[in-house]
């Protein structure tokens, strides 16, 4: 492609870098107006300079993929409330080995979600838990943080759902789902497990430090804590809602039990009733008002017993509340039993559908139209108002593709993509060894420099055109070796990957566990980790 007029290139060269910013540094002093925004103005400056028609920015937007990514979303959302990330941070406790286990389990647990449930989400949900395992044990942090986070996004290398760039190149390269899986699996389960011996030999003396048993047993986590945080993986939300029916029902009798001994005592003087049950009922209302603060604290049912039986001890009447309070009790249980199966049974469909999207996608239906009826099929199949589970979806991220969308095709259109790659692409032929570790340098440096989604963007259909000059075969093999360069590539830097931005912030963050992982403890490792994985997957793509 020829070179767009000089005016044309100025100004869409000023757009391309307003973008860049904002993309990498969304919180720049001169314009702290984030990702989503910082995309947006990028593609109407695009417009607005004339770089591009403003029916070529719509037609630039592509559906499909912004389609496959609303229903891998959605469908995470009721996977969520499903517990299905619950029940992956149990696997994370249950009858871990030791320190060294426990980073090899993380590792895998880590790359498998993210393969089908993507790479965000998947280290949204899980740091925390593993923050919290590593203080029960007593245990460094960032150890098992690198390893959430760089077997993420190694792990979300095999499939087309597993990140937005593997979304890209599924849809423009037509490669099936089954295709793109089976070709990148070989090395996704290789690099796994080397990125777990790097983690193991560059803190081995770390984690072979037996755990202090002089620590405060309170300060320690307990394995119930741990398996009992809920998520919630599209906000980055660590806050549940909590159901107050059984704590209005409990204070409704006891302010009728009150308000009955108040007026038995104005003719008896039972003034020592009347103190007992002021004293449950404040008691009560404590409670409330520490799980009201707590969202994730549960009403004890035991507390709620020996208070009974603490009224039970005065006499006749508070006997006679007793009763009542144990048939309020035998009730409760005997409608919950149907109320249990029923979310079993919910969350049995909710497994059963997301098993059948997976093996739609497997069979080389549509993606995007696949991934939308598993969504819809799961709002229907929950039978109330979906607008809660909706809004979960992050919607900023669907707003920033479109812009990003626009304005990568109008970087494109000024001809300074083509030009480059014209000058690079007699050096980057991936029959020659030399050719793929050139290519390789280059997917890494622009993953790096202009984050992965961008990079594939615009190498994506320039790599794939030069590898079908060589054969067909060729061209599918380059599609995936775009696939897993760029998404290796983001273990580099803390910078490199949205999943490492997302590790560093969520353990920053986390109440009570906050750790700050460092830019330059990253590096230590991505350098090595990134080099090494990077090489031997490539030897392993198939074709």
């Amino acid at each position: 492609m020829a070179m767009a007029p000089t005016v044309k290139v100025v100004l869409g060269s000023i757009a391309f870098a307003i973008f860049w910013v904002l993309a990498v540094f969304p919180a720049v002093p001169f314009l702290p107006i984030g990702r989503t925004a910082g995309s947006l103005l990028g593609a109407m400056l695009m417009v607005l300079f004339q770089v591009m028609t403003p029916d070529q920015a719509y037609a630039a937007i592509d559906l499909p993929i912004l389609g496959l990514l609303f229903g891998t979303m959605v469908v995470s959302v009721y996977l969520e409330r499903a517990d299905m990330f619950q029940y992956l941070g149990k696997l994370l406790a249950w009858k871990s080995q030791g320190a060294k286990d426990l980073l090899c389990r993380i590792c895998l647990i880590s790359a498998i979600s993210s393969a089908f449930f993507t790479n965000d989400t998947s280290c949204v949900v899980l740091t925390e838990f593993v923050l919290k395992i590593a203080r029960q044990h007593n245990l460094p942090p960032h150890p098992f943080l690198l390893a959430l986070a760089s077997s993420a996004n190694i792990g979300s290398s095999a499939t087309p759902i597993g990140n937005p760039q593997n979304l890209v190149i599924a849809v423009q390269s037509g490669i099936t789902f089954g295709t793109f899986l089976f070709g990148i699996l070989p090395a996704m389960l290789v690099g796994v497990c080397v990125n777990a011996s790097i983690l193991l030999c560059m803190y081995w003396k770390l984690l072979s430090i037996q755990k202090d048993e002089e620590v405060v047993a309170s300060e320690v986590v307990g394995e119930d804590d741990v398996v009992s945080h809920r998520f919630s993986p599209a906000t980055m939300s660590h806050l549940t809602s909590v159901n107050s029916q059984e704590l209005d029902s409990s204070l409704e009798t006891m302010n009728h039990v009150e308000s009955t001994l108040r007026n038995r005592g104005n003719l008896s003087g039972t003034n020592g009733q009347i103190d007992q049950v002021e004293g449950l009922s404040d008691r009560t209302n404590l409670g409330r008002s520490e799980i009201e603060r707590d969202p994730s604290s549960r009403f004890d049912s035991n507390r709620r017993s020996d208070s009974s039986k603490e009224i039970g001890d005065s006499d006749d009447l508070v006997n006679e509340v007793e009763c009542h309070s144990f048939a309020s009790a035998f009730a409760e249980e005997r409608l919950g039993f149907p109320k249990k199966w029923k979310r079993v049974l919910w969350k049995a469909c909710v497994y059963l559908i997301t098993l059948g999207m997976l093996i739609s996608l497997l069979v080389g239906l549509n993606m995007s139209w696949t991934a939308i009826t598993a969504a819809l099929a799961l709002v229907v199949l929950d039978f109330k108002d979906a607008r809660p589970s909706l809004e979960k979806v992050s919607y900023s991220l669907l707003i920033f593709f479109c812009g990003m969308f626009i304005t990568v095709d109008g970087f494109n259109k000024t001809g300074i993509p083509s030009t480059l790659w014209e000058f690079v692409e007699p050096y980057t032929k991936i029959d020659h060894v030399s050719g793929v570790a050139v290519l390789a340098a280059v997917i890494v440096f622009l993953s790096n420099v202009a984050s992965n989604v961008p990079t594939v963007l615009l190498l994506g259909a320039r790599v794939a055109a030069s590898a079908a000059a060589i054969s067909p075969s060729s061209e599918k093999k380059a599609w995936l070796m775009l696939a897993w360069v760029s998404t290796v590539a983001g273990n580099l830097s803390l910078l490199g990957s949205a999943a490492n931005l997302i590790v560093c912030e969520q353990a920053r963050r986390a109440q009570h566990f906050g750790y700050n992982l460092s830019f330059w403890n990253h590096l230590k490792f991505g350098v090595p980790s990134t080099i090494i994985v990077t090489a031997i997957g490539l030897l392993l793509l198939r074709g």
